[in-house]
């Protein structure tokens, strides 16, 4: 079984990424909170709730949103977003740990150009997440589970005409996949878990 190295937090506090280059005006940021120690740390995820017209609508995903204009960094959205969709006051609560580099959100036609970008957190106390009015759920994702392959399945959707198999985990009824799936992907890489990337979507008829 792939596990944690003894000093995965430290090397995630090491990784550091510029400033993303030419970003959209459209902007957004999400918070990675772990919790827990060696393998028995857990990552916070929730399940958004269903709404007309969101190209997430239902999707698990970690708690996040659009920059707004009362927002002077990005940082403050995931900080923000977290209180709204979960309950947690990350900036009293926990430890920010490292800013990742940003994703282009992917909706298809749906949305203008943007971009996310992950802010790492640790908690250091003890605290209960609790949905927020757009949380249908939130729940926390046992790595141990996830490094050992128990949650491994396959995600399938036509995206532009096209059928595509992705990687995800599934957990309790829960389908992780997409862009959240390769942020946390990422994050583990950051801290030196040996696990390799998704591999790229395999389309078919």
């Amino acid at each position: 079984m792939t596990a944690f190295p003894e000093n995965f937090e430290d090397r995630l506090a090491r990784h550091h990424v510029a400033e993303a280059q030419d970003p959209p005006a459209r902007r957004a940021a999400v918070a990675v909170v772990f919790r827990g120690a060696g393998m028995d740390r857990e990552l916070l995820l929730m399940r958004r709730i269903e709404v007309p017209g969101d190209p997430w609508s239902g999707h698990i995903s970690l708690p996040g949103g659009m920059r707004m204009a009362t927002d002077a960094t990005l940082l403050q959205v995931a900080v923000r977003e977290a209180h709204e969709e979960v309950g947690l006051d990350l900036a009293h609560s926990a430890r920010l740990l490292c800013r990742m580099e940003s994703f282009r959100a992917v909706a298809g036609r749906k949305i203008p150009p943007m971009d996310i970008t992950p802010f790492v957190f640790r908690m250091e106390a003890e605290v209960t997440a609790t949905p927020g009015r757009e949380a249908e759920e939130c729940f926390w994702l046992p790595l141990k589970e996830v490094l050992g392959g128990q949650l491994d399945t396959e995600h399938r959707l036509v995206r532009n005409g096209v059928r595509q198999t992705l990687p995800a985990w599934r957990y309790g009824g829960r389908v992780v996949w997409g862009m959240t799936y390769r942020m946390i992907c990422d994050v583990l890489q950051a801290g030196g878990v040996s696990t390799q990337l998704p591999k790229t979507a395999r389309s078919g008829p």
